[in-house]
């Protein structure tokens, strides 16, 4: 049964609370605002989900901004000091990703935002006995330490062994003598693991990353660099961080302290590893599923599952759908103490607009864009159990008296809001909600629309009151035609980073690699496209650029620039790549794809008009004997792919595959098409070729004649062998 619509209930108070003003029809609107305003939070245990600028803001504000320690005492941890802020730790972007590269860790950088956001007056008067003016210059001093950014290439250690070096002169007398000692005690011991990390720079990273990660480590003991460290020595360098510069201790729980990446699965068939991938490739098809491939069984603290269960309000902090908090929510023990919650409110906060590589592609139709209901689908998709009682209410912001030209700025972005669908909401059993929970004054100031915590804040305790008054739980199950998670959305055999990394770059020392910079490509792309296992690398002897007077490829086929010479196993790159570096890195890629094939053929050629019967061409290849190939490929294998690539087994001859073609047919050779299709399942903006080879995949089953879904079949199958056989993601 549809539940009503409380909405013309809720929402004008909603919009005179977090606005300052009163105005509707109801007539007790002024006592309801004053019963929100003096309502008691004091006792309200909150728990947070989420990760990224959108949780750090409503939270306690946008710490990376530059104004944000002018006004630093605000959001939910103002509101509800009993609050539990949950952070996903599959972060591998930026700085993280350089540390993830080096060190046997979880993504940090979500944390050091949290740490700096969680911030409290009360903590800097009760650590420091600072408090008003003295207070602020305090967090300003924090600010610009923790957020510095060491320059690209940057090589010296000095500012982490004193960290004070990099805050501006006249706010380093602003650091207590306590926290000053701790930085160098904690900067000192970075530099000490520094020595243990051949090729770790300063260059790209944020200080107090290295700050968090020198206190996780130090807090982990002996067990040094050979593992990562477990959830306490987790939770005790974060609470040893958080506690100096005056944040909330024992609050902040990373999701879990066991390493994981992320893998998405698009409904192409194609799945990939890596978060930051995700928002850079654009793939064209909207994600399917996301896993979360740990290494090892995950483990979730004791204490953080204790404070879901004790919960009153449980809040989905606005973020990236797949990135954020999905992966939280698939750590079993996190879902089980959700849904075992009763009495708690939960809220999930919709975010203001699509996300590129996430919510830009809709699911349900195919088609640009996003609807606020299909942000619960996700959940269902992908969260074992589904969507029962997850959620009750969904609170997007009213964007109704935004001007028109700051759409259309965002529109040149390529970003447009998520559209509140209301109806289907309701229809799901869930109340949706609108309020003005937007920042007007960064609207104004910088054309810009984000969350502002204090309405974010107050529009929380006004949904908890009226949920005092009349009851906004959920009545109803799982919304309707969600299909629920489909395998193991946790796998537990995943490779450390650093070890993969550790890996790579010993295969590539045995290459005769020339100029280095190729070198640095090559281990750039693996770090970059970490689907590329190790043993890929062994299939070939070394690499070059060839000058383009000495390229002595066939230009027959195609126009590609790189390609794999199995005469003497070399990747071979043309010089005149060298002023096109996005077009390098795509033609190493495909270079490396066809060495996997390895040495597989002993001769290729188009045979006579006359032999294929009916005067048609005819292309024939003839595999060299099994022991001779050195291919990445089992003999069966290697069938299958030519079969897939249009190739037909002689019947006389299990050696010998053909295809006969119409005079004007077109033809990718097997060798070029193995390497396109590697660079294009890799990241598709590595294979513009293939996308024009793979459009039928955009299109509807139900559109196509015969011909046309035979061959889009043959091209899903394709995608799966490259999957399942050449990149070994589990089905």
């Amino acid at each position: 049964m549809r539940r009503p619509d409380r909405t013309k209930q809720i929402e004008p108070l909603l919009e005179a609370v977090v606005n300052g003003i009163s105005w509707g029809d109801a007539e007790n609107l002024h006592e309801q605002i004053q019963d929100v305003r003096t309502l008691d939070c004091s006792k309200t245990r909150v728990v947070i989900f989420g990760g990224g600028t959108g949780l750090s803001t409503v939270v306690g504000g946008n710490c990376q901004l530059d104004e944000w320690p002018d006004n630093p005492f605000l959001g939910l941890k103002q509101e509800f000091p009993h609050l539990d802020v949950v952070v996903c730790t599959t972060d591998d972007g930026r700085s993280t990703g350089r540390l993830l590269q080096h060190f046997p860790m979880v993504g940090i950088g979500d944390l050091r935002k949290l740490c700096l956001s969680m911030i409290r007056e009360e903590h800097i008067q009760d650590s420091y006995n600072l408090s008003g003016k003295e207070a602020l210059l305090f967090v300003q001093f924090v600010h610009a330490l923790f957020n510095y950014r060491f320059p690209d290439g940057h090589h010296d250690f000095g500012p982490v062994l004193d960290p004070l070096l990099v805050v501006p002169r006249h706010l380093r007398s602003h650091c207590p003598e306590p926290l000053k000692k701790l930085l160098s005690k904690l900067g000192a011991y970075f530099v000490t693991l520094q020595d243990k990390v051949p090729g770790l720079i300063t260059g790209g990273h944020c200080l107090g990353n290295l700050l968090i990660t020198a206190a996780v480590f130090r807090a982990s003991g002996k067990r040094g660099l050979s593992t990562p460290p477990g959830p306490e020595a987790l939770q005790k360098g974060l609470d040893l961080v958080a506690g100096a510069i005056g944040a909330t201790t024992g609050r902040l729980h990373p999701a879990t302290a066991t390493p994981g990446q992320l893998v998405f699965n698009y409904t192409n068939g194609v799945a990939v590893r890596g978060q930051e991938k995700s928002a850079l490739s654009r793939r064209g098809f909207p994600v399917r599923q996301v896993a979360v491939d740990f290494c090892g069984q995950p483990r979730v603290s004791p204490e953080l599952c204790s404070a879901i269960k004790r919960a009153d309000v449980i809040i989905y902090a606005p973020g990236s759908l797949y990135t954020s908090i999905i992966p939280i929510l698939q750590l079993q023990p996190i879902a089980r103490a959700i849904s075992g919650n009763r009495k708690a409110l939960k809220v999930l906060a919709a975010n203001f607009w699509i996300q590129a590589g996430e919510t830009d592609i809709s699911l349900r139709s195919r088609q640009r864009g996003f609807r606020a209901s299909e942000l619960v689908d996700a959940y269902g998709h992908n969260v074992p159990g589904g969507c029962s009682g997850l959620f009750d209410i969904v609170i997007s912001a009213n964007l109704q008296h935004v001007p028109g030209n700051i759409f259309r700025n965002y529109a040149l972005e390529g970003k447009r809001p998520i559209y509140f669908d209301r109806d289907r909401i309701l229809r799901m059993g869930l109340q949706p909600v609108e309020a003005t929970i937007f920042s007007r004054q960064r609207l104004n100031f910088a054309g810009v629309i984000h969350h502002d915590p204090k309405k974010f804040s107050q529009a929380i305790r006004t949904l908890l009151y009226v949920h005092t008054q009349k009851d906004l739980k959920r009545k109803e199950s799982a919304p309707p035609n969600v299909k629920p998670v489909s395998g193991p959305p946790v796998q537990t055999a995943g490779v450390l980073p650093c070890r993969y990394l550790a890996a790579i770059d010993q295969r590539l020392a045995a290459k005769n690699i020339r100029p280095k910079a190729l070198r640095d490509i090559l281990y750039e792309l693996t770090w970059e496209n970490r689907d590329i296992h190790p043993d890929h690398l062994d299939y070939f002897a070394g690499a070059r650029i060839i000058a383009d007077n000495r390229w002595n490829r066939s230009t027959e086929w195609d126009n590609i620039l790189g390609y794999y010479d199995p005469e003497d196993r070399m990747l071979k790159i043309n010089a005149r790549l060298r002023d096109d570096p996005e077009r390098l890195r795509e033609n190493v890629l495909i270079a490396l794809g066809e060495s996997l094939l390895g040495r597989y053929l002993a001769s290729r050629c188009w045979l006579p008009r006359e032999e294929s019967g009916w005067g048609a061409r005819s292309y024939e290849v003839t595999l060299r004997p099994e022991a001779e190939r050195d291919s990445y490929l089992s003999p069966e294998q290697l069938r299958t792919y030519l079969m897939l690539a249009r190739m037909i087994p002689a019947p006389d001859n299990p050696r010998v595959f053909r295809i006969t073609l119409n005079d004007d047919e077109g033809f990718l050779p097997p060798g070029l098409l193995f390497g396109l299709m590697y660079a294009w399942y890799l990241n598709n903006a590595y294979g513009e070729i293939m996308e024009y080879e793979m459009a039928l995949l955009h299109w509807p089953k139900e559109r196509l004649i015969p011909h046309q879904r035979e061959e889009r079949r043959r091209k899903e199958a394709l995608i799966d062998f490259f999957r399942t056989v050449v990149f070994r993601h589990t089905p």
